[in-house]
């Protein structure tokens, strides 16, 4: 088995050597790294030369996430190309085993794995990670949902429909909309887990969700959030993490970043759709809906060893 593996980055040089690092520790061998850079002025690049990969450059004014994967995605020589964040590792020497098995399947036209947070990750996001990536899978997934930080897709099918370079955001999601609506089927593959690492100030949060707000509503133009939608989603997303860190013995720890989080969340949620209507529930659940207050599903135990990394 061999794939491509397009990875975006501007100055990641923190993370970029761990996540290729965990690259050579796959059991796929075979892998073209593509890194495709908007303009780093830090060692990213270098560091990604060191570990092989092919860079592709983008100016930072042309950017958007649609355009570079495009780049990256038209630079890669295999049929099966997996698109990851420069801020994931994996955790198991078959993560991309485990993302490229669901392609047996022909229907199949992309699949996404599961992240997680490490110890520096707010606990917030923790529980977006819990929401968004279950314990697990689901094939042929009856939503479009998916997330390009832990992916992969055909690159026959790309090349029928590349990504919308015009989004600010979500290019993921408007993609598998497309491919499930001409008959392709979207996987969730839980055991291809990576972990994702984010260190964000309140406004960097805040730009996040209005930016994916603006791409949902484009999307999906009878969407709507409301102010009233923002005081709802607010609220029941901090009493949610509020039981759930009780739960987990961090409430102190996190009492703080909760509020500021969630608030930062869908404030600029609200900011990015402003004037909508209704728009689909399910992904409406998956996006904004806090958890209930059962346990989180356990991890099930497996049988293969994590990759040790040098700390």
């Amino acid at each position: 088995m061999r794939c491509s593996l397009v990875v975006r980055a501007y100055n990641e040089e923190e993370h970029i050597g761990r996540l290729l690092e965990g690259v050579r520790h796959q059991t796929v061998q075979d892998v073209q790294v593509i890194l495709v850079d908007s303009g780093s002025s830090d060692a990213t690049s270098a560091i990604a030369a060191q570990y092989g990969a092919e860079l592709v450059h983008i100016p930072p004014a042309d950017f958007t996430f649609g355009r570079s994967l495009n780049l990256g995605l038209a630079a890669a020589n295999c049929e099966l190309v997996a698109v990851a964040s420069a801020h994931v590792f994996p955790v198991y020497p078959d993560w991309l085993e485990r993302l490229l098995e669901p392609f047996a399947d022909p229907q199949v036209a992309l699949t996404y794995g599961k992240q997680r947070g490490n110890e520096h990750s707010l606990f917030s996001e923790q529980q977006i990670f819990a929401r968004w990536f279950p314990e697990n899978s689901a094939p042929d997934q009856p939503h479009p949902f998916c997330n390009n930080a832990n992916a992969a897709l055909r690159r026959a099918v790309w090349e029928r429909h590349p990504y919308d370079e015009s989004l600010t955001g979500l290019e993921d999601l408007s993609w598998a909309v497309w491919a499930q609506g001409h008959g392709h089927s979207i996987h969730y593959a839980a055991e291809a887990e990576v972990v994702h690492v984010h260190h964000e100030t309140p406004r960097g949060v805040l730009n996040r969700y209005r930016r994916e707000g603006m791409a949902f509503k484009r999307i999906y133009p009878e969407a709507h959030f409301s102010l009233y939608d923002f005081v709802r989603m607010t609220t029941a997303n901090i009493a949610s993490d509020l039981w759930h860190a009780s739960r987990q013995r961090v409430f102190m720890r996190s009492l703080v970043s909760i509020f500021w989080f969630r608030n930062a969340q869908f404030w600029g949620t609200y900011q990015g759709y402003r004037r909508s209507l209704e728009w689909n529930w399910d992904l409406r659940q998956t996006f904004y809906y806090p958890h209930g207050l059962e346990e989180l599903e356990k991890t099930a135990p497996r049988r293969v060893d994590p990759i040790r990394y040098n700390e």
